[in-house]
């Protein structure tokens, strides 16, 4: 019963998050580890059945799972636990009918064929392609260098950043000192329920330390495992807190061997009891500040104190909307892809779903590129508009000339896009720099040029000259020139979203009016 509640949950997870593979591996890893510890039973031969045969079949009824749950590799390690226990359930039936000299010459012979048998299948159908590799994210995170090396798109999401250890205390504050305070008590006393939380919670640590993503794979565990902590340690004390005695004799003797014991206890309660409020205001405060505050509207402080509203991105979708005809293709990096669908109603080139490399790498080329180079890529692509993010006025250190390197990288890991070389938008010196000193490959691309595109002749600081880039902290090389490709179609009240249209064929070489 509890196996077919459970699976009517996971069909929901799988339909709504693609980290339910690291549930589906990890319940087949604790029966396995259940396997090799002797506590096997057939409790859990049942349980784990009736999970994998219904949550097989009612996650491959979501369409755009399909048959993933019996081809990919991330699935693999379920299927083989399932064809485990069904050897297992043999072996023991068998054990029962045998005697010990029949049961062990069957049993080698046995488990040698099928291994044979098994292994080699496995062999064929990866060859064959029926069982599908394992994708980019999952190799990164056994190595965390994989991406990097390998997949830049990978490496470029933030989420897949690894782990500060600040970000550790930030999240989950007291949680981080009582969690293994859980795991010891846990190991003093294993059952088959601890094992679990055991096994989930080092493999969530190590893979939130991979993936900062992943945090959310960590913090219900670390919940459980510090609750178990402070149950235990508050349990230990309290049964050392004095109570009235009558006896003369036994109350001389409690405090001849203990003579503090009660205001030692009592310390500890009301320190455990501080650290719980405290950790009750900083996630109060974590939810309500870091986590809850629109990433669309931006707000800062401005000289006297007073807040300061950046609304630029409505204000450009908003833009969008009402002055783009309806079947209008707007090409921007994929970060901002699902905001633009969502508020501006129209269609993008590129989104925060980051599965097409090969796409996502073409608008990466064409940003990359001169202005001649991009406008064959976006006509192939046939876009109608260009969107960037600049923060040179306001000193929005997210701008798109901060996340260029990585449209660099991505642009050049296809083999469309072997021409553009990182290097060649550093200075001999291996910096990247938007001044006079910058390359004259960077000056010049399409991504620079709509970016600083009239930033020449604006005044940003006092005491700086016109073009002074305030996140870079330096005044731009490039300041005189005109848009071959591109017209300025839009840019919003403080220049942190600027759009601009792609000239038609016959209007390309005229002058901006």
């Amino acid at each position: 019963m509890w196996g077919t509640n459970y699976e009517k949950e996971e069909c929901w997870q799988v339909s709504s998050w693609g980290g339910y593979v690291f549930l589906v591996n990890l319940i087949p890893l604790h029966v396995l580890v259940l396997m090799l510890t002797g506590r096997f039973s057939h409790r859990i031969y049942v349980a784990y059945c009736t999970v994998y045969c219904l949550g097989t079949i009612l996650s491959m009824q979501i369409s755009f799972v399909g048959f993933q749950p019996v081809q990919s590799s991330e699935h693999m390690a379920a299927f083989g636990v399932f064809g485990l226990c069904q050897i297992h359930a043999f072996v023991d039936y068998l054990r029962s009918k045998l005697n010990a000299q029949q049961f062990e010459v069957l049993f080698k012979s046995v488990i040698s064929l099928v291994g044979f048998a098994l292994l080699s299948m496995g062999a064929v159908f990866m060859l064959t392609g029926k069982i599908s590799p394992w994708t980019g994210r999952f190799y990164s995170l056994l190595d965390p260098s994989y991406a990097k090396n390998n997949i830049p798109i990978i490496a470029s999401v933030s989420e897949h950043q690894p782990t500060t250890w600040s970000s550790y205390y930030f999240d989950l504050q007291l949680l981080v000192f009582m969690f293994p305070v859980g795991l010891y008590y846990c190991f003093n006393n294993l059952s088959d329920a601890r094992i679990f939380i055991i096994m989930y919670g080092v493999t969530s640590m190590y893979f939130s330390a991979v993936m900062v993503r992943l945090m959310l794979v960590l913090a219900p565990v670390m919940c459980i495992l510090s609750g178990i902590g402070v149950s235990q340690v508050l349990t230990t004390y309290m049964k050392n807190l004095d109570v009235s005695r009558t006896d003369k004799k036994s109350k001389k003797q409690q405090d001849s061997t203990y003579p503090i014991k009660n205001e030692v206890a009592s310390g500890m309660i009301l320190v455990m009891a501080f650290f719980l409020i405290t950790y009750t205001f900083h996630s109060t405060w974590v939810t309500s500040e870091a986590y809850s505050s629109p990433s669309i509207v931006l707000s800062a402080r401005g000289g006297d104190g007073s807040r300061i509203i950046f609304d630029d991105f409505r204000e450009a979708y908003y833009w969008l909307r009402h002055n783009t005809p309806q079947d209008a293709k707007v090409m921007s990096w994929w970060d901002y892809g699902y905001q633009i669908t969502a508020m501006a109603n129209r269609t993008i080139l590129v989104d925060n779903n980051t599965w097409n490399n090969t796409h996502i790498s073409r608008v990466g080329q064409a940003m990359a590129s001169t202005e001649e180079k991009a406008y064959e890529i976006m006509r192939e692509l046939d876009v109608s508009y260009v969107l960037v993010i600049f923060g040179g006025l306001t000193g929005y250190s997210s701008d798109d000339i901060n996340k260029f390197l990585w449209m660099v990288r991505i642009g050049g890991s296809t083999d469309t896009g072997r021409h553009i070389k990182e290097h060649d938008y550093y200075t001999p010196t291996g910096e990247f720099r938007v001044d006079r000193e910058g390359s004259p490959v960077l000056l010049n691309c399409l991504m620079y040029k709509m970016c600083y595109y009239r930033f020449g002749q604006v005044y940003t600081e006092a005491k700086r000259p016109p073009g002074y880039d305030r996140v870079r902290n330096a005044e731009i090389g490039n300041k005189d020139f005109e848009l071959d490709v591109l017209e300025e179609a839009y840019t919003t009240e403080h220049w942190l979203v600027r759009i601009y249209k792609v000239k038609d064929l016959d209007n390309r070489g005229l002058s901006r009016t």
